[in-house]
């Protein structure tokens, strides 16, 4: 198998590849009716957002989706028209500033590399400039896909791959950051969210994929320890099975007939389009008591549960609660304990300054 086909095959803990049965995954998603999104949806008009990494898959779901709730969102990416960033993908960040003005948001596309600070740095000074605000701040960098070798151990698999995945996926969001964190605080309350892959600490097939996926998730951690005073929240999210324009690709089926796919792998039976994380997004910018939820790591899944939101076709795929009703256990999620433990237990640097920072 080659490493893309293993790539998509093997993408995440999120629907972990190695369930095959048929009967479990073939059952349609359950959908809750008491709640519509358009019912819940409080307006973020007003409201500016940058979703870094927005060419393609999740990024280009959550930039649309926050359009749909009427933001204006700025659009990052390394691929524009004629100039592809990535191998032969034909997705770039004009199409998803059109598509964000077209569900009702202001999209505004910016070609940026997240891994230079000079370019991040003048992507929030245009910002301030036009703007003269920033409310959300989106961390889906990735430009790992050709770099991840699932199945080579960490003394096979390539060090110069892995240094470079580290600096895409890992580098690039803490420079963002840097640069994004002065305007959020001076807007006022804010959101910052990094995307990751699982919801636990459990291993994900590769070390720098897992070193990547595990560390923005203590990213989000960390700067929300560091923000707790200024009223920033910053947390992790991850989508379930990514119904991507890659994945699609992959099992040789489009988003109208994408159930096609589930002869070749049941588990696709339970995928999510790309806007299903992004109205987690929206959601929780929607949320007045969303600052409760900083330092936490969320999925797409649960908080369609909680908030009523539904995937584009009104589909709500938790994946998990049919897993559990299969196998009668399921990987552990960092739940109320693992919080317990971050949070309620002093650290090293509380005590020894409690002011600090």
């Amino acid at each position: 198998m080659s490493t893309t086909r293993s790539i998509l095959a093997l993408r995440s803990l999120r629907v972990l590849a190695f369930l095959r049965e048929p009967k479990l995954f073939l059952a349609k998603a359950k959908i809750r009716k008491d709640r519509k999104w358009e019912e819940f949806m409080k307006p973020l008009e007003g409201k500016v957002a940058v979703v870094a990494g927005a060419t393609r898959g999740a990024g280009r779901g959550i930039a649309c989706a926050l359009g749909e709730a009427g933001a204006t969102v700025y659009c990052t990416g390394r691929s524009i028209r004629g100039k592809p960033a990535t191998g032969n993908r034909p997705e770039t960040i004009e199409e998803t500033a059109e598509m964000v003005t077209a569900r009702g948001g202001v999209g505004i596309y910016a070609q940026v590399d997240h891994t230079s600070a000079d370019q991040v740095n003048a992507l929030f000074e245009r910002v301030k400039s036009e703007q003269k605000r920033l409310d959300i701040l989106v961390n889906d960098v990735w430009g790992g896909d050709e770099l991840t070798e699932f199945g080579k151990t960490f003394w096979q698999v390539s060090l110069e791959k892995g240094r470079l995945m580290l600096e895409r996926a890992v580098f690039s969001h803490i420079v963002t950051s840097h640069y994004a964190a002065p305007l959020l605080i001076e807007s006022g309350p804010g959101l910052i969210v990094e995307i990751t892959d699982g919801d636990s600490f459990s291993y994900r097939g590769n070390i720098f994929y897992d070193l990547v996926k595990t560390s923005v998730i203590r990213l989000a951690f960390a700067m929300a320890r560091e923000l707790r005073k200024r009223k920033i929240t910053s947390l992790a999210l991850t989508p379930g099975f990514l119904r991507s324009e890659a994945m699609l690709e992959h099992f040789g089926v489009t988003e109208q007939n994408w159930e096609d796919g589930v002869k070749k792998d049941p588990n696709f039976a339970w995928s999510e389009t790309p806007l299903f994380v992004g109205r987690a997004v929206a959601a929780l910018a929607s949320d007045p008591n969303v600052f409760d939820k900083s330092g936490r790591v969320f999925s797409s899944w649960n908080l369609a549960l909680e908030y009523g939101f539904t995937d584009v076709d009104g589909r709500r795929p938790v994946f998990f609660e049919e897993f559990e009703k299969k196998y009668k256990k399921r990987p552990r999620t960092c739940d109320e304990t693992f919080y317990d433990y971050w949070f309620d237990s002093p650290d090293m640097i509380e005590i020894m300054f409690p002011d600090w920072p």
